[in-house]
């Protein structure tokens, strides 16, 4: 039987591949975005009481209500925006799952969604499931930043969403108060929904405060926010992420995600909840915690002949690689992980049209070892 691909562009992503030759080779893993120390103690007892408690059956489709309740008190909290557990919170199967249901329950056929180059690899084949077209607009370098006027000449009448991720994987940008401002304006007086992924919502650096759409009024009553607690509570394989919308479009965010997941695992649904209520210092102290190993691993590198590009949110380092090699970065990395012993993650996979330069993807949510074994290698070379 020959059957016709939905997705002819996609392959395996470039995550599992590096990740599959770090382990051929042995190499020091700096590639996909996970850390290699562990979630919390008191976060892994409570998940482990969960269990021995009985709550392994299904949760409620929606999240279960004090999880729920969690959430729409740290938002308040954090961005004095108040939200409705019962009505505007949904707890997801990781953050991938939230962004699709998202897609999927606002973009139709014919749609057009714009999208920042370079972005997560995740995103347009969900907008291509659904009939729409992802349209590719290049952050500027080498801060890879929004230029606004290229956003407001690619609105058209089929724009339907507008997709921006902060702080920004792969680079670390932030967006500013004055970049939501002018996101704001442009899509005023239309129909143009907002999808706001900041799933590295708490790692900002350097006094920073995290702009998130909810800080927003005017964006937050007509945006979709993903966050993820695998990456603010080093858990990424626990797979729990949530969404936050107004009422009407946590309604049809609902309709997909029922039908798609259904609910999520249910012994991490009351790990978190727990969590959250008895310790909010957490993910307060997460910015000085990934701060102390962005500068730590900076410091690493220095003596390397790698380029090291500004990091203000995040836990990726780019680097630019070309006073070593003058190849393209897929040759780079495979090179790397063969010969020079880390896996790192290379750019152009996050583009439509890569530009032509020389950067990579480092992963620094490492423990001190790791980093250190990493760096020692690079610094070979």
């Amino acid at each position: 039987m020959q059957l016709e691909t939905k997705l002819p562009k996609v392959g395996t992503t470039i995550f599992s591949v590096m990740s599959q030759l770090a382990l051929e080779h042995k190499a020091v893993n700096l590639g996909q975005g996970f850390p290699d120390f562990e979630p919390p103690e008191s976060l892994r007892e409570a998940i482990t009481r969960a269990m021995a408690e009985g709550k392994n059956q299904y949760a409620p489709g929606v999240g279960i209500a004090k999880l729920r309740e969690q959430i729409a008190l740290k938002t308040e909290r954090l961005y004095g925006h108040r939200v409705s557990p019962d009505t505007e919170v949904t707890v997801t199967s990781g953050a991938t799952e939230a962004l699709f249901s998202a897609i999927a329950a606002v973009v139709r056929a014919g749609d057009e969604v714009i999208v920042f180059d370079p972005c997560y690899d995740s995103y347009e084949p969900a907008i291509e499931l659904q009939g729409a077209t992802a349209v590719h607009l290049p952050l500027t370098l080498p801060a890879f930043a929004i230029d606004w006027q290229r956003v407001r000449d690619a609105v058209t009448p089929k724009t339907r969403m507008i997709l921006i991720n902060s702080p920004h994987n792969p680079s670390g940008a932030v967006l500013s108060r004055a970049d939501l401002d002018e996101l704001a304006d442009i899509v005023r007086n239309t129909s143009i929904v907002v999808l706001s992924d900041e799933v590295y919502e708490h790692i900002v650096f350097d006094g920073q405060e995290h702009q998130s759409v909810l800080r927003h009024e005017e964006l937050a009553a007509r945006s979709i926010v993903v966050s993820s607690f695998g990456k603010t509570y080093h858990c990424t394989g626990w797979k729990v992420g949530y969404a936050i919308a107004p009422k009407a479009l946590t309604a049809e965010f609902r309709k997909v995600h029922q039908y798609l997941t259904f609910c999520t695992f249910n012994p991490a649904q009351w790990a978190f909840a727990e969590f959250l209520e008895s310790t909010p210092g957490h993910y307060l102290d997460l910015p000085a915690f990934y701060q102390v190993k962005r500068d730590r691993f900076r410091d690493l590198l220095k003596p390397s002949r790698l380029t090291l590009l500004d990091v203000p949110g995040g836990y990726f380092q780019l680097v630019d690689y070309s006073a070593i090699r003058d190849v393209d970065d897929i040759n780079f990395s495979e090179w790397l992980v063969r010969e020079g012993g880390v896996a790192v993650i290379p750019l152009s996979p996050f583009y439509e049209s890569a530009p032509d330069t020389r950067l990579v993807r480092l992963c620094f949510a490492k423990n001190d070892a790791t980093m250190e074994a990493a760096a020692e290698l690079l610094c070979k070379l």
